[in-house]
């Protein structure tokens, strides 16, 4: 499972809504978000989104699971994609859990978020 982590400054509900434009426009209709949660506890919020793609060259859908934890203006954000693969054993994948991850880094470089 292709995953990456994220910190930066910034608002966090600038964050968010930057992260869900990117992939709603990155990847279109056959791109959703799922759900989402948020929690406040004293002065830190924390949001965790989980989208699905349906990729045609690997015959499924990739989920993304993203989280977004903020103290005062420190930005932390991971992100974990699955479901790219196929096979029963060898989990053999075209590129489509990596491709989706890839969006949230491109996502976050205008905040100039760092790899952790």
């Amino acid at each position: 499972m292709p995953k990456v982590s994220l910190k930066g400054q910034g608002e966090i509900t600038k964050v968010m809504e930057t992260l869900k434009n990117k992939f709603s426009t990155k990847f279109g209709m056959s791109c959703s978000l799922v759900d989402e949660v948020h929690r406040q506890i004293g002065n830190s919020d924390l949001y965790v989104m989980v989208f699905e793609k349906y990729y045609a060259r690997a015959s499924n859908r990739v989920s993304l699971t993203i989280s977004v934890c903020a103290f005062e203006d420190e930005v932390m954000v991971d992100a974990i994609s699955s479901g790219g693969g196929q096979g029963a054993f060898f989990k053999f994948s075209w590129g489509a859990e990596d491709d989706f991850l890839d969006g949230v880094e491109q996502a976050l470089r205008e905040y100039n978020f760092k790899k952790q």
